[in-house]
């Protein structure tokens, strides 16, 4: 009867640590990159947003957690920081969508 408790006990934390491993982990590097990339937001940085927009930093304000970002001459939209999916590489979404329609 022991042997099998052990062995069952055994099992679940082996499971439990690759479900930790394999999908909690990762997820928390990514949001740590992504906060740091928020936190390291200069004026004049081009970035792209989770809705697909593309534009320059115009203002942060770090307080209040919102950026300004001009999509257009004179246009400008205020967003939540956290909505800047990070820095906008034309070159890099280039290749990826010409890897995509291959």
């Amino acid at each position: 009867m022991v042997p099998n408790v052990l062995l069952d006990v055994f099992l679940l934390a082996l499971f439990v640590g690759a479900f930790y491993s394999f999908l909690i982990l990762p997820r928390q590097r990514e949001f740590r990159k992504r906060q740091e990339f928020v936190r390291s937001m200069q004026v004049g940085t081009q970035v792209l947003t989770f809705g697909g927009l593309i534009g320059t930093l115009k203002a942060i304000d770090s307080e209040r957690g919102i950026v300004t970002v001009e999509v257009a001459d004179g246009v400008t939209l205020q967003v939540v920081s956290a909505a800047i999916t990070g820095e906008f590489d034309a070159e890099a979404y280039g290749k990826s969508a010409q890897r995509a329609l291959k």
